[in-house]
């Protein structure tokens, strides 16, 4: 695995449409490695299975096929395709971040609880949660108004931005970035290139989805490509049944 925080070998994932007997492969033979303090980026065509790829390492989807290494902070190394529910929550909460291209959290929820629970839940105190929660919507351009409202009621860009901040406030050792700037105006995706080079120099590995080359260009360390995998499959006789 050498010094890779984290190590992908073969990775595929297929979903199964029983009822018509077909596999529907999304991603297939991805190997790929990040390193702590580097941004590897993911490019490739729609349909390449770039969002898959993120989603079987956060564990959303299991994988079908392969391995995804990753060393945690003592060194010990856990294969994230085998890994249990239990230390996957483990890795959730301390490790792994993602940040999505939409935000879930409670209808009630202000904007600012939520910013600031993965700190609390990290055990953080609240007033120093909420203190850091607001230095980074404020550096995000959420207008401060919102910061006691749900996001419910956001923008796409507002709410975009209130993930980012989410996702970047407890500093996770592994941040997985699915297309974190595709709903946000210039000036704001300048302020996330800039927190995201800070981050980085903090040592904080990241696995981004970008589609803009110029973005790729300024952030990236190491660049990996994706193809688009062969086209739907008829199941054997035996997965069929």
């Amino acid at each position: 695995m050498s010094d890779a925080i984290l190590s992908i070998e073969g990775l595929s994932k297929q979903f199964q449409l029983h009822e018509q007997h077909k596999l529907i492969p999304s991603c297939a033979h991805v190997a790929l490695q990040v390193f702590s303090g580097e941004l590897c980026a993911l490019i490739g065509p729609t349909g390449a299975g770039k969002s898959s790829v993120l989603k079987c390492i956060y564990r959303t989807y299991l994988p079908s096929a392969g391995r995804m290494l990753y060393r945690d902070a003592q060194g010990h190394v856990t294969d994230l395709a085998q890994a249990s529910e239990h230390r996957m929550l483990a890795l959730r909460q301390n490790d792994i971040g993602f940040v999505t291209q939409f935000l879930h959290c409670l209808p009630r929820k202000s904007a600012l609880d939520v910013v600031a629970e993965p700190l609390m839940s990290r055990g953080a105190d609240r007033s120093l949660a909420h203190y850091k929660a607001r230095e980074l919507l404020a550096r995000l351009n959420v207008p401060e108004r919102l910061w006691g409202v749900p996001p419910a009621t956001f923008s796409g860009g507002e709410k975009q931005r209130v993930n980012l901040a989410r996702g970047l406030i407890a500093r996770p050792r592994l941040l997985l970035l699915d297309e974190p700037t595709a709903s946000l105006d210039p000036a704001t995706t300048e302020r996330v290139i800039e927190l995201l080079q800070a981050i980085k120099a903090e040592g904080v590995a990241m696995l981004a989805i970008f589609h803009q080359p110029g973005l790729v260009q300024r952030l990236a360390d190491r660049v990996v490509e994706l193809k688009p995998p062969v086209a739907a499959t008829d199941l054997l006789e035996t997965c069929a049944s």
